[in-house]
């Protein structure tokens, strides 16, 4: 006999006192989606197609599926520890790393809060050199000095610049203003790729190179990393289990329509002959500078710019804030108050902003790494090793564990191997010797 009662599926309940009334605020699958999609596009997308060239359309679009994948499943690993930590600990809000040394142990949390430590430091790097030489190039056009000024001008305007806003404005202005920024970057896609679609050939989707597909692994990651993100999703939706699934998948295809379509545009409008320069090694292609000479007299002109500055500067924004909150729970300063704003601050920006300076062209490089190593270990070896050991500690307790990721073993195993390939991979390459 089925009961009429309602199923609870929800682990916990958002309640928030109105007067003399408790009301509930759950959470939606849309807005967790859009969550995770607003943290997910970005600067990365800047870089897709210069890594995706050499191996041609059809190659890539099929390698951006099994990032995807890899990405979506690593995700709802996260999703499944958060999700089952809480249950033990009984506690609506978890960070990742807290998670990790809850699950895995304090030696193990520490080699996280290393990785996660060079992932921000890597991508902070990366966008302070690019956005830094895209504003540079608007200033200096706008002055009439066009190659006038030292690349390493753009370095420190941009850090001032978003630095100073970062510093002086409070959180709440910052998320809406990041906000603000996100739609700009949403419309000048939109229309870039209208534009520039009108450009594509045909035949460009003939050329194709499997052999060149895994130098584009590693920046795929970085453009497709949305984890550090999971633990609020999982609080937002009160630990439901279909919701938590449903945003996961919807989140990230939104991501991946873009880079789809993006890499599509960018490799579809180039020319065999720039083709062959690069093969060649004659040139580096650079997606924007691309961009830059098809439309630098219309409208493009000013789309280019506008599009990839304020991507990177949304994600410039999340990254900053993730690194100032890792460094507050950290209490380097070692004071029972809250921490004060301008050292935090200053050890989140000038390391990055230094390196910058030495190595203004680092910005394909630092997302190389980050994907490599970071990510490879906080996306995907963690994830899988934290979920083994949940299972395997309930199942001989007799606890209920609920699991979003399917396959079982096998899944985790994978997993743990493909993140282990990349990584032994960057080694081999920065190791010529071997």
């Amino acid at each position: 006999m089925q009961s009429d009662e309602p199923k609870v599926t929800r682990l916990f309940s958002h309640l928030e006192k109105d007067g003399n009334q408790l009301k509930h605020h759950p959470g939606s699958v849309f807005g967790s989606a859009a969550l995770l999609a607003g943290n997910t596009v970005g600067a990365g997308i800047l870089a897709l197609p210069a890594v995706t060239l050499p191996s041609g359309i059809v190659p890539s679009t099929a390698l951006l599926f099994a990032v995807w994948l890899y990405v979506l499943i690593s995700g709802l690993l996260i999703a499944e520890v958060t999700l089952n930590r809480m249950r033990v600990e009984g506690r609506p809000n978890l960070g990742f790393l807290s998670i990790v040394e809850g699950t895995l142990g304090t030696f193990t949390g520490r080699l996280a809060g290393g990785a996660f430590l060079f992932f921000h430091y890597s991508l902070l790097v990366a966008y302070i050199a690019r956005g830094g030489d895209i504003l540079l190039g608007g200033a200096s056009h706008l002055l009439g000095m066009d190659g006038a000024l030292p690349t390493w001008v753009g370095a420190i305007m941009f850090t001032s610049l978003f630095g100073s806003i970062l510093y002086l404005a409070r959180d709440r202005f910052v998320e809406k203003l990041n906000s603000i920024f996100v739609v700009i970057v949403v419309f000048s896609f939109l229309g870039l790729v209208f534009l520039e679609g009108t450009q594509i050939h045909p035949v460009r989707f003939l050329f194709q190179d499997w052999r060149a597909l895994p130098g584009a692994v590693s920046v795929m990651l970085v453009a497709m990393f949305f984890h550090s993100v999971v633990p609020v999703i999982v609080s937002q939706l009160e630990g439901d289990i279909q919701k938590i699934r449903k945003s996961i998948v919807i989140g990230s295809s939104i991501p991946l329509v873009m880079f789809l379509v993006w890499n599509a545009v960018i490799l579809g409008s180039i020319s065999p002959q720039i083709v062959e320069n690069i093969s060649s090694g004659e040139t580096v292609f650079d997606p924007l500078q691309f961009l830059y000479t098809h439309g630098a007299q219309n409208i493009l002109g000013v789309l280019i710019p506008v599009f990839s500055e304020f991507a990177i500067v949304t994600s410039f924004i999340g990254f900053f804030f993730g690194l100032r909150d890792f460094f507050q729970d950290m209490n380097l300063f070692e004071i029972n108050q809250p921490v004060p704003r301008l050292p935090v601050i200053s050890l989140v920006m000038f390391p990055p902003m230094s390196l910058s300076l030495i190595n203004p062209n680092i910005f394909f490089g630092a997302l190389d790494y980050a994907g490599s190593f970071s990510i490879s270990i906080l996306g995907g070896i963690l994830p899988a090793l934290m979920s083994w050991k949940q299972r395997e500690t309930d199942r001989d307790s007799n606890n209920d564990h609920q699991i979003l990721a399917p396959g079982g073993k096998i899944t985790l195993v994978l997993t743990i191997a493909i993140a282990l390939v990349i990584i032994v991979r960057q080694i081999l390459l920065m190791s010529p010797q071997f």
